[in-house]
């Protein structure tokens, strides 16, 4: 009873202090819908079951903790890739900076411009995944995002995209405090690539509601990190029609501490979902991914891929669950989570999670925690390898599997580079 009192205090303390952005009618009975969530559920304590691993108080209250000096964000990822560029500083959409939003088949507009509109196509969607989301785990930072971000795109899609959005976000001042929510809807038979880079902000909250409609496909790509103090929370909700494509890949390289959740349904016949990342730790850096995969339609296919390199006293969490519902026969879903530990020092925590209400199915989870293979490690070098070179060819070879999940060959060559950065920069 303490506790939720003590729950129920932060929560009015924090919503007390923040502003309800201005919209239409639509997107203000959103937001006030999902106020009512946060007040409901509280926003999240160490003593959540699924907060357990992940202290969320730098997450929840109101001060930021400083990221110091911030230099400007030179050697951009995916900055060869033909892309049209949506760049965000701390937070805040930068049309100045930003290409033309043309691009044929996709329909782009900012979050704030869209949120004026008394009628819109995105009030389908808004809030509505999220929403869906919250059971049977309630996820009261998305429903926070959903309740006050007044920042992000809406992007609608009706063909296949001759180019990726490339979502840049860029952070100048040190305590900025940033709140980005982004809603996209993939026509039937229509595909996008959605890439995101950039230290966004000292703390950023993201939700991204995705959906695809029968036949469609959406590739999203990201990378995370570069300044080391940041703080982030991120939120991915999608819904996946039938035969359709829904495929995710995080690189998270430093960052103080990382959040990111995803929660998908399948709800038509023969759809895919593939979630993947790795994480690379060093130091003072907790990383954790809490992926939900709902399986409600025959025949579909889920697979999680994560990889996590972790030294220094570097802390990984993985929480992963399959649900099949009654009647989602045929279904495939698998998981693994494996963690590569370079010291004594480092963690990696673990929660797989199997719950199957059919009886034609097959479905698996793996998890493994261990060190450099020694044997491995002495026949590189017996072959004139330096150790450390050694050690880095390892690591990006245990990071293979997820890296695979990456489509797009130019794209995945782009993440191997900031890998292979990180693990120069980092060595030692």
């Amino acid at each position: 009873m303490a506790l939720t009192q003590q729950k129920r205090d932060a929560t009015a303390e924090r919503l007390g202090a923040m502003a309800v952005p201005e919209g239409g009618a639509w997107i203000t009975e959103a937001r006030a819908a999902a106020r009512s969530r946060v007040e409901a559920a509280g926003l999240p304590h160490r003593r959540d079951e699924y907060w357990k691993y992940t202290r969320p108080e730098s997450l929840t209250g109101a001060d930021v903790a400083e990221t110091g000096d911030v230099a400007p964000y030179a050697g951009q990822v995916f900055a060869d890739i033909d892309s049209v560029r949506i760049v965000f500083t701390d937070g805040v959409f930068d049309a100045d900076a930003s290409d033309d939003l043309t691009l044929a088949g996709v329909e782009i507009e900012p979050l704030s411009a869209a949120a004026g509109a008394d009628i819109h196509w995105a009030r389908d969607i808004y809030g509505v995944l999220e929403a869906r989301g919250q059971a049977p785990v309630a996820r009261p930072l998305a429903a926070l995002n959903t309740a006050f971000a007044a920042e992000g795109v809406v992007i609608r899609v009706t063909a296949r995209a001759a180019r990726p959005v490339n979502l840049i976000y860029l952070h100048k001042a040190p305590g900025a405090d940033a709140l980005l929510h982004h809603v996209i809807r993939v026509e039937a038979g229509a595909d996008l690539t959605l890439l995101e880079n950039g230290p966004a902000a000292a703390r950023l909250n993201k939700v991204m509601e995705v959906e695809i409609a029968d036949g469609g496909a959406f590739h999203h790509v990201r990378t995370q990190g570069r300044a080391h103090a940041r703080r982030a929370v991120t939120h991915i909700f999608a819904r996946l029609g039938r035969e359709s494509v829904f495929k995710s890949f995080t690189l998270t390289a430093n960052g103080r501490l990382t959040r990111n959740e995803a929660v998908i349904e399948l709800t038509g016949d023969d759809a895919v979902a593939h979630v993947a990342g790795a994480a690379l730790g060093d130091g003072d850096f907790h990383h954790d991914d809490t992926v939900f995969i709902t399986h409600d339609a025959e025949n579909c296919e889920s697979r999680q891929v994560f990889k996590k390199v972790l030294r220094h006293g570097a802390v990984g969490v993985f929480q992963g669950k399959i649900l099949v519902k009654p009647g989602a026969q045929k279904t495939d879903g698998y998981q693994i989570s494996q963690s590569l530990l370079l010291d004594d020092t480092s963690q990696f925590l673990v929660k797989p999670e199997l719950e199957i209400y059919a009886d034609d199915v097959a479905c698996s989870h793996g998890s493994t925690s261990g060190a450099i293979d020694e044997e491995s490690l002495f026949y590189l070098r017996s072959r004139g390898i330096p150790r450390d070179e050694a050690t880095d060819l390892m690591v990006i070879a245990f990071v293979a599997e997820a890296l695979q999940e990456i489509e797009d060959a130019a794209i995945a060559a782009d993440v191997l580079a900031r890998l292979e950065n990180w693990l120069q920069t980092r060595g030692g």
